[in-house]
């Protein structure tokens, strides 16, 4: 099977599975997709656990911004050990919307040795987009670094950006539960 085929199948796979009520309601939403299939996210990593880990196949997957379920499914099938730190930071970077930057750090990068490099890059960038994504990916290391993260959640809830708020707040809130910390 040429690597076109199997881009083919997989799309034949997703089509199959489409929901045109969640395509509505996420297109009603705002994003801009030109393809919306509406698959929910277990319907992409069953999709997903078919697929032998391949790095082009990735990259091909990501390459396709305009659809939705391409992009949540890159991150689910490029395998760890090809990644590095570089592309990391690029593929947060490009994340186009806060699911694809959602599910890119949990299911790839929070793997990864360099995740906190990666992270501590993001959220000091001028892009809220991309700040968001180093703090989405600092949530899923909170647990091994609360202290080494703190102090970038602190600064981020200072600047008062709508876009990270929310999740540093979250972050915040459980810091202080971990060190056992009152309001």
């Amino acid at each position: 099977m040429t690597r076109f085929n199997q881009i083919q199948e997989i799309k034949r796979r997703l089509f199959a599975m489409r929901n045109g009520i969640v395509a509505d309601t996420i297109r009603k939403g705002g994003l801009e997709y030109k393809m919306v299939f509406g698959l929910n996210l277990p319907q992409i990593v069953e999709i997903a656990s078919g697929i032998e880990p391949s790095q082009a196949l990735a990259e091909e997957f990501w390459a396709d911004s305009r659809t939705r379920e391409s992009m949540l499914l890159a991150p689910m099938i490029y395998p760890r050990e090809a990644m590095t730190r570089e592309r990391a930071s690029e593929m947060l970077r490009e994340s186009i919307t806060t699911e694809v930057t959602d599910i890119l750090c949990h299911r790839l990068l929070r793997h990864l040795p360099f995740a906190m490099d990666v992270a501590v890059d993001a959220v000091t960038s001028s892009d809220e987009m991309e700040r968001y994504g180093g703090f989405r990916l600092m949530f899923n290391l909170l647990y091994s670094r609360p202290a080494d993260i703190r102090p970038f959640v602190e600064a981020e809830l200072s600047a008062d950006c709508a876009l990270t708020r929310p999740v540093c707040q979250s972050m915040l809130d459980e810091i202080k539960f971990m060190l056992d910390e009152e309001d």
